[in-house]
């Protein structure tokens, strides 16, 4: 049975009326799905980090007093900004090209993409440890172009988790600018070109301000993924230098310290949300701006 009804009133065009509490009952499913899912691990993530080991703040207290916490936080919001504004960077000539190659030529380029995109994760970390070791090809390609003398510390650091990190994020970025860039007219382009814009002008004045849904949208995502990310910042960067992924699972984990990882969990949840509210924020006001 439908829940909407057309009821002929007068000589007036047909109107739509609702039947009362059919358009709930067909979304509640899915919302109690979403709680059960969704909501009620976070209510009780956040109920053991206030009553483990007693009932109080002390573990938001010493997450917030302690340096060592506060540097592996610290180095995890570091090496998602670099990480994103790197992806960002190396990504736009590539989606670019992919909106101006020839088809065929940009339907292998896009295979590539996703192909390792859904290469195992560990295996593409394990690779990277491969390459940046001290004996690996990057370091011996730079000693044999006399580049460098001595071979580089490229893993067991930040170094190696950016590296490692900008990689598996690419893909994330692409897509979405590549859906945002085809939706771009090309007779603006044409139309700067022929009001006497060259490349430049027409990037900074028409390509670039068209494109930047694609930016914030693929730099959000790839901003908070890379702050859950766990695999690769173990694998790459070592024990000293620790991020808020690693920290969490030592402290469950190995530790058992359900009420201090709830904590340092629940604090990169809420970090998270209000990075990406005022992200959303000043992504409209540029919007309303530009209107």
């Amino acid at each position: 049975m439908t829940s909407v009804s057309i009821v002929e009133r007068g000589g007036g065009p047909p109107q739509r009326r609702r039947r009362g509490g059919g358009g709930f009952s067909h979304v509640l499913p899915a919302l109690v799905l979403l709680l059960l899912v969704f909501v009620l691990p976070v209510l009780l993530l956040l109920l053991r980090s206030v009553t483990e080991p007693a009932l109080g703040l002390q573990n938001y207290a010493e997450l917030v007093e302690s340096a060592t916490y506060g540097r592996v936080f610290l180095n995890t919001f570091l090496v998602s900004a670099v990480v994103t504004a790197i992806t960002v960077v190396i990504g736009y000539p590539i989606a670019w090209l992919l909106v101006i190659l020839p088809r065929r030529w940009a339907d292998l380029l896009f295979g590539i993409i996703i192909l390792s995109m859904w290469t195992n994760l560990l295996a593409r970390t394990y690779a990277w440890m491969v390459l940046l070791q001290r004996t690996g090809v990057i370091n011996k390609t730079l000693i044999g172009l006399g580049i460098i003398d001595e071979p580089l510390t490229l893993v067991n650091n930040l170094v190696g988790v950016t590296i490692g990190m900008t990689y598996i994020m690419l893909p994330f970025i692409i897509l979405p600018l590549v859906t945002t860039m085809r939706g771009i007219e090309p007779d603006l382009l044409r139309a700067a070109a022929l009001c006497g814009a060259g490349r430049l002008d027409a990037f900074r004045r028409v390509l670039l301000p068209l494109s930047l849904p694609g930016i914030a949208a693929g730099g959000l995502m790839t901003f908070v993924m890379s702050l859950g990310y766990f695999v690769t910042p173990s694998l790459l960067g070592g024990t000293s230098n620790m991020m808020a992924a690693e920290l969490i699972a030592q402290l469950i984990q190995s530790l058992l310290n359900w009420g201090m990882g709830g904590a340092a969990a629940f604090a990169l949840l809420v970090l998270t949300l209000a990075l990406y509210a005022l992200q959303l924020r000043l992504f409209r006001r540029a919007q309303a701006g530009r209107a």
